[in-house]
């Protein structure tokens, strides 16, 4: 028995699905994608990508490019993160996602419960990702964005063990922060990357 209802997709003709993967971690960007599918080309097996193995993950990837009408990342930096807070860069990467879009949607649906300021309608979804093929495929090929970004940090700064943990906040991530102090690429707004460095 699923919790939640099934989704009732709004009139409009051209829809994107919003996701973000990386609000959480100390290192790294946040990361968003909008997706539009093609309701002629329809893909298998959409749905959260926590929820998927690796490999299941990077097949959908492949196919979610190959066959989508149109997908495009947006992103904010560690600096903007720290300038803005994590709630706003979030904001502002599915802004720089939907923008990046080559075909214009004329309404959008977001994870989660809430919504960037669009040109364009738009909607939040809670638990959107299972419940949207859209946002399923923006959460597929945002999380794979990032872990692929995560595992070329961690080829840089083997210490820190990026490519398990992903920059969350594990216990071996404040075990890295304690020994090996911050990188750049750390979240200095982050409290324990403020203690690490000792910001107040």
């Amino acid at each position: 028995m699923k919790e939640f209802e099934p989704f009732v997709y709004p009139q409009a003709s051209c829809i994107a699905g919003v996701d973000e993967v990386g609000r959480g971690p100390l290192v790294g960007a946040v990361v968003t994608a909008a997706v539009i599918l093609d309701p002629n080309n329809p893909i298998e097996g959409l749905t959260d990508s926590k929820k998927l193995t690796e490999k299941k993950r990077n097949l959908l990837f492949d196919e979610i490019k190959e066959k989508a009408l149109s997908w495009s990342l947006g992103r904010c930096e560690p600096e903007e993160i720290d300038e803005l807070n994590i709630l706003q860069a979030t904001m502002v990467a599915m802004q720089r996602a939907v923008a990046g879009l080559h075909v214009q949607p004329d309404y959008v649906l977001i994870d989660g419960n809430k919504v960037p300021q669009l040109p364009m309608d738009a909607q939040a979804v809670v638990k959107g990702d299972l419940r949207v093929a859209e946002i399923s495929a923006a959460s597929i090929i945002a999380k794979v964005t990032r872990d692929r970004e995560m595992e070329e940090l961690d080829a840089q700064y083997p210490q820190y063990g990026f490519a398990k943990h992903k920059g969350y906040p594990t216990k071996a991530h404040f075990e890295a922060l304690e020994v090996h102090g911050a990188i750049e690429q750390h979240r200095k707004s982050f409290k324990p990357v403020k203690r690490i460095l000792g910001i107040d």
